[in-house]
């Protein structure tokens, strides 16, 4: 049986990582880059990545083809171009980075250590408004909360 976890690892030598610094890098000389954040609503309206989409991993596949409800015509014609896929820790973004590779997408790339390491690296994050994410509140706000109950006995 296979935890998450599991899934995750396993997704990690099949896909490419990028490093936050490296991604702030990228954003500032490319132009050809499509940044999607495959975290949940809520969670992309308290604090993302300028620019970036929000497409919950969820519905991902769908997203990503034509003829659905959920159909995003910029993620579809973007099969030949980098597709950042963002989350919170790296870990949902490498499963999206996996699916769309093996949806035929060219260059998928998860964002290593997700939205957590790009915010330890001091780089900004915005809010629903456009408004500038406080570090201190986004770090708060990153830090997990397993309760006690969702520990492994």
């Amino acid at each position: 049986m296979k935890t998450y976890a599991d899934f995750v690892t396993d997704s990690l030598p099949l896909i490419q990582q990028i490093f936050p610094w490296d991604l702030a890098e990228q954003i500032s000389v490319r132009s050809e880059l499509l940044l999607v954040d495959v975290r949940e609503p809520a969670e992309f309206c308290t604090a993302h990545i300028a620019d970036s989409i929000n497409i919950p991993r969820g519905i991902l596949e769908a997203a990503a083809s034509w003829n659905y409800d959920e159909t995003e015509p910029r993620l579809v014609t973007a099969r030949r171009i980098p597709v950042v896929l963002i989350c919170r820790s790296g870990n949902r973004s490498a499963l999206a980075a996996l699916t769309l590779k093996a949806m035929g997408f060219q260059n998928p790339i998860a964002l290593k250590t997700g939205l957590r390491g790009w915010n330890d690296c001091e780089l900004q994050l915005v809010d629903a408004s456009g408004n500038v994410v406080n570090i201190d509140a986004a770090e708060e706000y990153f830090t997990s909360r397993v309760r006690p109950d969702q520990l492994q006995p």
